[in-house]
């Protein structure tokens, strides 16, 4: 069983979806949660008072990513709560636009990667000093970066950018004893993904999978556990697949 106790996390868009599910594993094997959220107080909350109730730590924090200064912002917040350690950052927060090329406008490209991209590489900028050995970073890419999947160029461009961060992260702090990995979710039964709902939708979904069903937030909150814990000291600069086998 993944153990994390004495460690602390931040999970960033950690109200609901994979977030959530993300920041309840990482409180019931035993890690301090500090739990993003950017509108959604109440939810985050209520993940909160999960993760107490289960005899977990954990504290809420506000910020908006899509801001120039949010990534910043956060990490002023989170170094104020933990008291200068920091062991797992699960870069989480995202927005996606299903738009095609010929629509997609200036604003909506730039607000993708100002919450997909800059945000994630500053906030790890601004918690490194109180990242150290053992550390892990969690990015979350997509299957969309390596298979095209519908109209989501933009998108998946975002998450291009961050199997690239990937690698050049995990070469420059793994001589601090610092491990960076991303988990490539497909498509996962959360708000982003409610074309599930319907029955076109969930054909569309099990024609491109191995494994016949919807995944779940659970099915990655499993594995992003495993990436933050020791049961992962020897994998850094990948990126693990969590799509139940789409597009082999």
């Amino acid at each position: 069983m993944t153990t994390l106790t004495n460690k602390t996390a931040l999970v960033t868009g950690a109200s609901r979806g994979m977030g959530r599910a993300s920041a309840l594993a990482l409180g019931a094997a035993g890690a301090r949660v500090i739990v993003h959220y950017g509108r959604n107080a109440s939810e985050a909350r209520a993940v909160v008072d999960q993760i107490r109730a289960n005899g977990g730590e954990a504290d809420a924090v506000a910020a908006d990513l899509a801001s120039p200064d949010g990534a910043h912002v956060l990490a002023a917040e989170v170094r104020n709560l933990v008291h200068g350690k920091l062991d797992i950052l699960v870069s989480n927060a995202g927005i996606s636009n299903a738009a095609s090329i010929e629509t997609i406008t200036v604003k909506d490209f730039d607000s993708l990667f100002a919450v997909n991209v800059r945000s994630p590489f500053f906030l790890v900028q601004q918690l490194l000093p109180i990242t150290g050995e053992g550390g892990s970073v969690v990015f979350v890419s997509s299957l969309g970066a390596r298979a095209a999947v519908g109209t989501l160029a933009a998108y998946a461009s975002t998450k291009g950018a961050i199997n690239t961060l990937v690698k050049y992260f995990a070469s420059a702090l793994g001589p601090r004893g610092i491990r960076v990995n991303a988990i490539a979710p497909g498509v996962i039964d959360t708000d982003m993904s409610n074309f599930t709902k319907t029955e076109a939708g969930r054909a569309t979904v099990m024609g491109m999978q191995s494994l016949k069903r919807i995944g779940q937030p659970d099915d990655v909150a499993s594995v992003v556990a495993f990436l933050a814990s020791d049961a992962s000291r020897w994998i850094t600069g990948d990126i693990i697949a969590v799509d139940g086998g789409s597009k082999l």
